[in-house]
């Protein structure tokens, strides 16, 4: 049986996706058959220019063979992303003919890339697996509603609809998205194979010993995009905590600009940017942290979803900061200890939640959630569940 894996981030790229994508390769490897072939097409690293690295065009480990399109230079913007996607799918339709596949993977977050399988899979009459990571159409919608973007809303849900009523099998990695993609498709059978913990996250960090007047370092590691909102929140949030508590932002994106600009604004000193750095030095800026901190933007589209980085944050036992509403708030609330829940864009109540989050033990037993959501344990049932339609 031959494979085709259509991902636009992997590894060597930093971004939850590429994660996602590479363990559940790892996971498809250990259970083909000798004679089944595996090949992954993706980009070449892009997701971050600040952390920028190379490699090859075309790998092969084992069964596992993985090609990359090298993308022109582009920026964040909805215009470069659509330039970068369409050069991809272009390059990607032709190195499919190569792999003649029997199966179709997409892993996707914003719709293009299960679309682009979908139309693989079509092509080749190839069975078609999906594994949606985000609801592409509710986003937009929230961004773009009272925009130019609005115009292209009708036909962005008519390929949604589409492309998941094509499919064999659904993955939602949210169960919070049942109830929306039910409505769209009532006769797919949905999966729920959420995000998960990484090995190297696997064992809790040592606390930092909280000295009486020391101020906290509160970390937050990620995308800085219009999604996690941190231009609406931080500035006003660290004014607030100043003297308390001090911010590491570790990462990039397309608002990083605008955050920026709204720190000096703000004239806040106690918030520093750092460029996206490998995971395995990200441990380092965990290591140190007193609390950990993710925020959503204040769409209803978020409502939905369970950040990616949650389970990471989890494993670390560190106290958890969540501006989040929705699912993903009853999630947390639910199943980490010392995670300490605010309503997005509220910096008053951020401010209230980081003091919760200090009057708490400064490392918590999760012990239970850890052994739940072990990505390779999640990744492997999701493999014997794609495998089942390959043959």
């Amino acid at each position: 049986m031959n494979i085709t894996f259509l991902t636009f981030y992997y590894p060597p790229d930093l971004s939850a996706g590429s994660f996602r994508a590479a363990a559940l390769v790892d996971a498809l490897k250990a259970q083909i058959k000798p004679a089944d072939r595996i090949t992954v097409i993706t980009t070449s690293p892009n997701r971050y220019k600040q952390a920028s690295v190379e490699a090859p065009d075309s790998e092969t480990h084992g069964p596992v063979t993985i090609k990359r399109v090298r993308l022109p230079a582009h920026e964040s913007g909805m215009v470069d992303q659509a330039k970068a996607f369409a050069h991809f799918s272009w390059r990607a339709l032709k190195l499919a003919r190569e792999s003649r596949p029997d199966l179709v993977i997409g892993t996707s977050s914003r719709l293009f890339t299960a679309s682009l399988a979908g139309l693989v899979a079509t092509r080749y009459r190839a069975k078609l697996y999906l594994d949606i990571r985000d609801i592409f159409s509710d986003t937009i919608g929230d961004i773009f509603g009272n925009g130019a973007g609005r115009f292209a809303l009708p036909l962005i849900s008519a390929m949604e609809r589409t492309t998941i009523r094509r499919a064999d099998a659904v993955n939602l990695v949210s169960p919070g998205f049942l109830d929306l993609f039910r409505a769209m498709a009532p006769d797919q059978q949905f999966r729920t194979f959420t995000n998960g913990i990484d090995p190297e996250w696997m064992l809790p960090l040592a606390p930092v010993e909280r000295q009486a007047g020391r101020i906290a370092n509160i970390v937050f590691a990620g995308n800085i995009g219009e999604g996690q909102g941190l231009h609406k929140i931080l500035p006003a949030a660290a004014r607030e905590l100043k003297g308390e508590a001090s911010f590491t932002i570790v990462g990039a994106g397309g608002r990083r600009r605008e955050l920026e600009a709204a720190l000096r604004e703000a004239a806040v000193s106690n918030v520093q940017l750092v460029d996206p750095v490998p995971r395995s030095q990200l441990a380092e800026y965990y290591e140190a942290a007193d609390i950990l901190f993710l925020h959503l933007n204040d769409y209803p589209a978020f409502e939905k979803v369970i950040p990616s980085k949650v389970f990471e944050y989890a494993a670390t036992g560190k106290p958890v900061l969540a501006g989040i509403s929705g699912y993903g708030a009853r999630f947390i609330a639910d199943n980490i200890a010392g995670a300490s829940v605010f309503p997005p864009c509220d910096a008053d109540a951020m401010a209230d939640a980081v003091r919760r989050c200090l009057a708490g033990p400064a490392v918590y037993d999760r012990a239970s959630f850890v052994e739940r959501f072990g990505r390779s344990a999640i990744m492997r049932r999701m493999a014997t569940d794609i495998l089942s339609f390959g043959t």
